[in-house]
């Protein structure tokens, strides 16, 4: 269970320890007011919206070009989830899963990177906010993986799979939905719900 100290402005957890943001661990100090009772999620959305220290890397979506409408239902959700958290979202640029998180990114308000594999930023989907051309090819997928925080699959083929390969060699967390490729490593959830809460628990450094 985690706490909300408001004049404090501190998230307290159950063993009085306080949350330090720029080191993102937990510090024991004494006398610490509890506060109000709070889920990961609405501590995640204190820390990027209220805190004046938010986790700055962005979180990394990735998935096919060629994708089902239920991948691209939950790709939007799952952008326009990460916008309300203050969390931005990276991508590859292109359509298909990219496109509609974009797309939901943009709806919430919040800002999305395209990475694009082009030499000419005019290939990104509509919906990027910032649409980078890297003429690097199917090598700017390793550049995701590097940049992101953690990486969100949502389907996906070869393309995604090497994402996937790429992430977790470099040590991030990566979350599966929607049939996303089943490699050991990867935590495979059934929705938006979950990974919010997979996402507040990782960020906020309740899993270690």
């Amino acid at each position: 269970m985690l706490h909300l100290d408001i004049h404090g402005q501190r998230l307290v957890d159950e063993h009085g320890r306080v949350f330090v943001p720029a080191e993102r661990r937990w510090l024991p100090l004494e006398g610490v007011e509890r506060g109000q009772a709070v889920s990961p999620a609405a501590a995640l959305r204190w820390l990027q919206q209220q805190s004046g220290e938010p986790l700055r890397v962005p979180v990394g979506v990735i998935g096919g070009r060629e994708a089902s409408e239920a991948q691209r239902v939950l790709a939007e959700e799952v952008g326009y989830g990460l916008a309300g958290l203050g969390l931005t979202l990276i991508c590859g640029g292109k359509g298909g899963v990219m496109a509609a998180a974009c797309r939901g990114a943009e709806r919430g308000g919040g800002l999305s990177i395209g990475l694009l594999p082009d030499d000419d930023w005019a290939a990104a989907n509509p919906y990027v906010a910032v649409p980078i051309a890297t003429g690097l090819g199917v090598a700017r997928n390793a550049v995701i993986a590097r940049a992101g925080y953690c990486l969100i699959a949502i389907g996906g083929g070869y393309g995604t799979l090497s994402e996937i390969a790429f992430g977790l060699q470099f040590g991030r967390p990566v979350f599966g939905l929607a049939g996303a490729p089943a490699v050991e490593g990867v935590r495979s959830l059934p929705d938006w719900p979950s990974l919010e809460s997979a996402l507040g628990a990782s960020i906020l450094a309740l899993e270690a």
